[in-house]
């Protein structure tokens, strides 16, 4: 495992995380992106060294298939939520033109609720 390959997914990894806890859609989706290529090329780094085929019988090192099979499956992943995420961008700037996502007026009044029952509550 080269050292290079672990700090590139930690650095994916970090950029991806900060990205999602922004409030613009365009900047979470990028965030999706980078942890969606982090995932990826930590299967490849888990997979270790290229060796021969992985089919092939002898005495050579064999080359592990299982991290390339779910980094093919963790690419597909990646692009079928990329894909929806994008839609879900697409159809707030159509509604609101802009990609800030707001907070939620409805959340906000169940939990004002919640609050006021609690408080009746220990009374």
């Amino acid at each position: 495992m080269s050292i290079s390959l672990l700090i590139g997914v930690g650095a994916l990894t970090s950029i991806g995380v900060y990205l999602i806890t922004a409030r613009t859609l365009s900047r979470i989706i990028l965030g999706f992106v980078l942890l969606g290529h982090a995932a990826v090329l930590a299967l490849l780094t888990a997979g270790g060294p290229s060796g021969a085929a992985p089919i092939a019988g002898g005495d050579a090192a064999l080359a592990n298939p299982l991290p390339q099979a779910l980094a093919l499956t963790a690419i597909v992943i990646s692009f079928g939520l990329t894909l929806f995420m994008l839609a879900l961008a697409v159809r707030q700037q159509t509604l609101t033109g802009d990609d800030l996502v707001e907070d939620d007026l409805e959340d906000q009044r169940i939990a004002q609720l919640a609050a006021e029952n609690e408080h009746e509550a220990d009374r």
